[in-house]
């Protein structure tokens, strides 16, 4: 039986999480993230916040990478000055993600930004980001819905062809596009719902949450291009 591809999800740290007797720091992910890969066909394997240097290193071991939905993006990162609705940063999780999205373009590592992984995405192109929108995450903690429609001859139509309703919680979105990056879906509201890199192997950022919803075209589709990419080595010698 060929061996099914190993897909990396990025988690991120929090101080204190309490289970049975334990309060204690943990590196975690929602469940729907990993259940979606291996819904869509591949192994799961979880990437806590580490040294960015070894990104690459982490990478090469990898078949395709998830950067997963979480906390704002810190507007440091692409020189804004903090609005007062934006989250607390996460300096270490936003350094090792970058590490990580970086590593993956450059070896050609498929790649799937999920919300912040999208945000992030075109963080690392060099893009820039709406700190906050209404609209798409209306009650605290509560996942909405609303339609997406692609953009004709982007890889996310030939995935997701026709509008879809799709769950979203997020404030935050796409304001200028990162270099080499095109806008492949939008909401009714003219908002950036997806984007992908023009000519990559496989790079795709999704604004909404493909894991708290049962539709695994996306998932399936980052799978299929991880057991078929050709990727060159880097961080080596």
């Amino acid at each position: 039986m060929p061996s099914k591809p190993l897909v990396g999800v990025s988690t991120y740290l929090e101080p204190s999480v309490k289970w049975r007797v334990w309060d204690l720091p943990a590196a975690l992910v929602p469940a729907g993230y990993p259940r979606l890969v291996q819904a869509a066909g591949g192994h799961a394997v979880l990437l806590p916040p580490d040294d960015p240097d070894c990104a690459a290193e982490v990478v090469a071991r990898l078949d395709a990478v998830v950067i997963a939905g979480g906390q704002d993006v810190d507007p440091v990162r692409y020189g804004a000055e903090r609005d007062p609705r934006t989250g607390p940063a996460a300096p270490e999780r936003d350094a090792w993600e970058l590490a990580l999205i970086r590593a993956a373009l450059e070896s050609g590592t498929p790649l799937l930004g999920i919300c912040r992984g999208m945000q992030l995405l075109n963080v690392a192109l060099g893009g820039t980001l709406v700190q906050h929108l209404d609209g798409h995450g209306d009650t605290v903690g509560v996942f909405g819905e609303h339609p997406v429609t692609p953009v004709p001859g982007t890889l996310y139509a030939s995935v997701v062809p026709d509008l879809d309703v799709v769950p979203a919680y997020h404030h935050q979105a796409v304001e200028r596009l990162g270099e080499g990056l095109v806008a492949s879906a939008h909401a009714e509201d003219g908002t950036i719902e997806a984007i992908e890199l023009a000519f990559s192997t496989w790079t795709l950022g999704v604004q909404w949450h493909p894991e708290m919803g049962e539709d695994l075209r996306v998932m399936r589709a980052l799978v299929g291009a991880a057991e078929h990419a050709e990727r060159v080595a880097v961080g080596q010698g």
